[in-house]
């Protein structure tokens, strides 16, 4: 596959988005309200983290940008994009998109360094190639790695660098999904519904086995399932970086390989990934074509989190398997971008709790972040940790032994943080629990 052509915005493009950008900041009150429940600002009090003062920034980006564009995109990357403060603006003002073309159009302006071109223009914007890459690192990744004290059920390693030391990783699966399972499978009771399976990086290539079963429950409950072979990234990385081509890049692949007329439903397992086929899609994805447009659209009215199709679309089955002795007790963590971006709420817990082998429990500020954001778990480390350990001590005051969710990206965190406080609970995918039922 061809990289794709890269080149800046347009002038007249970038003056377009600066004006659409202060309309929108112009919206914020600066009321204040998101203080109280921005993640970021619990741990370090500073008001710059907030919202309010992010968007106080960009009130005036242009004459800021040209002053002190290093600045400006400091302060923008100190964010966890997780929607906290949107979910809870009284104007309805859409912070999200606004950080994201903000860092599009500081991007624009001061180019990007040559590890994230290499990173979004030659590995992500080449799916094929990308897997080839992944896959090259899951074979020697062991001799790179040592062994952490505490191991997780998917094992932990530290790798041996300087810059990644601190981190407890799950290991990258020594096959990948998509070298296992392609093309369509059919049930053998058939439903007469057709879903397509957007399996996204995550899961892909870290958690193969969340993706097989949901392979297998959509089986079970007479689903057929598409599953395109040469599937890219959502586009959210390059995005959240601020490279607006490499996301329509992946954006229209998607479109190519997800035709909506296809199936009845678009299915994923990463709370990220539905929202940003959802959400993002239709509104960053710069394009006039009418066509693609429309395209955008009928994929996010098809777009749904596994946990949102099996209780809303096809209905939960009663538990087949026996019941255990003794019930192991499970809590749930939010994702982000499952409870404050698509509201979804009810559905991951009611896939736990339709399995009576477990207890279910709720923790204290389940939809509190745990600290992943993607690349701020990457260049800010150490306050994603500060953010982690909170989610730790309310998931173990919830007397859990597995932590439950519906984002790989958190299930990452979840196993980082818990490893690194040494506490040996196991970190699961919703789906998981609720196919042990059979």
């Amino acid at each position: 596959m061809k990289n794709p052509i890269i080149k800046k915005l347009k002038v007249d493009e970038l003056i377009r988005l600066m004006k659409t950008l202060d309309k929108e900041v112009s919206r914020c009150s600066r009321c204040g309200i998101c203080q109280a429940v921005c993640p970021l600002y619990a741990v370090t009090k500073n008001e710059s983290d907030v919202a309010r003062g992010k968007l106080t920034l960009l009130d005036g980006l242009m004459m800021e940008m040209f002053k002190n564009p290093d600045g400006v995109s400091e302060r923008l990357n100190r964010c966890l994009l997780c929607g906290s403060c949107a979910a809870v603006c009284p104007r309805g003002v859409n912070v999200l998109e606004i950080f994201l073309k903000a860092r599009m159009i500081i991007t624009s302006y001061q180019g990007m360094s040559t590890l994230k071109k290499i990173i979004f223009r030659r590995l992500l914007s080449n799916p094929d190639f990308f897997n080839r890459i992944m896959e090259w690192g899951a074979k020697w990744q062991y001799l790179f790695s040592k062994k952490t004290e505490i191991q997780m059920e998917d094992s932990c390693t530290r790798l041996i660098s300087p810059l990644l030391s601190k981190r407890q990783l799950v290991p990258l699966a020594p096959v990948p999904f998509h070298k296992t399972n392609i093309g369509n499978t059919k049930s053998k009771n058939p439903s007469g519904l057709k879903v397509a399976f957007f399996v996204g990086c995550l899961l892909d290539k870290f958690f193969p086995h969340v993706a097989q079963i949901i392979i297998n429950v959509l089986n079970d409950h007479g689903v057929e399932v598409i599953i395109p072979d040469s599937q890219g990234c959502c586009g959210i990385p390059a995005l959240s970086a601020g490279d607006q081509n490499t996301f329509n890049f992946l954006v229209d692949h998607g479109i190519k390989q997800f035709n909506p007329s296809d199936f009845d439903y678009l299915v994923t397992g990463c709370a990220t990934c539905t929202a940003t086929i959802k959400k993002i899609w239709p509104i960053m994805a710069i394009t006039d074509s009418e066509q693609k447009k429309l395209l955008l659209n009928q994929l996010s009215e098809k777009t749904l989190d596994i946990s949102q199709f099996l209780v809303n679309i096809i209905g939960l089955k009663a538990p087949k398997k026996k019941m255990l002795k003794k019930k192991p007790v499970v809590t749930y963590h939010d994702p982000c971008h499952l409870r404050k971006t698509l509201d979804i709420y009810t559905e991951p817990r009611d896939l736990i709790k339709s399995n009576d082998n477990y207890i279910f429990k709720e923790m204290a500020d389940a939809d509190a972040c745990c600290g992943m954001g993607g690349s701020f778990n990457l260049t800010h480390y150490d306050l994603s940790t500060d953010i982690g350990l909170k989610k730790v001590s309310n998931i173990e005051a919830s007397g859990a032994s597995i932590v439950a969710t519906g984002c790989p990206a958190c299930m990452l965190q979840l196993t980082d943080m818990l490893a690194k406080a040494k506490k040996p609970i196991t970190v699961s995918h919703v789906v998981e629990i609720y196919y042990n039922i059979y």
